[in-house]
């Protein structure tokens, strides 16, 4: 199936990396890859930092993202949103959830759920006692589809292949679904580009866009990077950080990553002013799960 190019209205993207660890080869593609789909565009390119989960966020790493980014030319159109600052945004979302009768609480436990491969049985295999309950999103029988500018066609049944699902844990913090559906509308986003881990949770989003009355923007994943075991490079895993002492190598690795033309710029500005008029989203490889990055270690 082709891909498909959504109506031509004014772009505003994100990249909204989470910060807990340095920025790495992989990030630098989603974060690349969103910046020069909406320099393309004459769009607005904004970055968000995804911290709402605070026991993973390492102190300074978001700092030293940003830091990156800039050495490698990718500066926010906008002042930058740490989620942590938007905690009040969330609870509206998540009391206008509860006032729909959309959400329950639930004290199920992964290994209470491991009977019923994952997916929530709608009954709670524990009784109400003194710990405070995480709190599920009722889903219902729709099949979610939508269309990928890169990976075609995408369709989910929630109920079946991923029941409801939670958006309030049970130690208070918000999930990412709720948070990056709320945040996303806040800050008027008409697309998200961003890494092919997060393909199918995009069904979840979608559902909570509607539900909460949000708009729905138009959704592009890139391929992932990999590493040369097969495994998605993760900050988790130590992935190997990218230099901005020297981001040339980088980022022209990331560019071939992406299937974009060689630039023959020798600085940052020179090679990115090139990358964008050469930008061709037809080019972009639209298998999500099978590219390694080749680097030298």
């Amino acid at each position: 199936m082709p891909k498909t190019e959504p109506s031509l209205r004014p772009l505003r993207g994100r990249f909204a990396p989470s910060p807990t660890g340095s920025l790495h080869f992989g990030s630098l593609v989603a974060a690349l890859g969103s910046w020069l789909r909406a320099r393309s565009r004459n769009g607005t390119w904004i970055v968000r930092m995804e911290d709402v989960d605070s026991v993973r966020s390492v102190p300074g790493a978001g700092e030293s993202i940003l830091a990156t980014l800039a050495a490698f030319g990718l500066d926010s159109d906008e002042p930058v949103v740490w989620q942590g600052q938007r905690l009040d945004l969330y609870e509206a979302a998540f009391e206008q959830l509860k006032t729909l009768g959309a959400v329950y609480p639930c004290r199920c436990s992964r290994n209470d759920l491991a009977a019923f491969d994952g997916i929530h049985p709608r009954q709670c295999t524990r009784h109400a006692g003194s710990s405070p309950p995480a709190w599920r999103v009722r889903v219902d029988d729709r099949v979610i589809a939508f269309t990928d500018q890169v990976c075609a066609t995408v369709t989910q049944q929630l109920d079946r292949e991923v029941g409801d699902f939670v958006v309030l844990r049970a130690d208070g913090r918000f999930t990412y679904q709720l948070a990056v559906v709320v945040d996303d509308a806040d800050q008027a986003i008409t697309e998200v580009v961003r890494g092919a881990d997060l393909l199918d949770s995009t069904p979840r989003q979608i559902f909570l866009h509607e539900l909460l009355g949000l708009p729905v923007p138009s959704y592009l994943h890139l391929p992932l990077a990999l590493d040369g075991s097969g495994r998605k490079l993760s900050k988790q895993d130590q992935a190997r950080p990218v230099d901005p002492a020297d981001p040339l190598p980088a980022l022209r690795a990331a560019l071939a990553f992406l299937g974009q033309r060689a630039t023959s710029g020798n600085c940052v500005g020179e090679l990115l002013r090139e990358a964008i008029a050469e930008f061709d989203i037809e080019a972009i490889p639209a298998q999500p799960q099978a590219h390694v990055a080749m680097r030298k270690d």
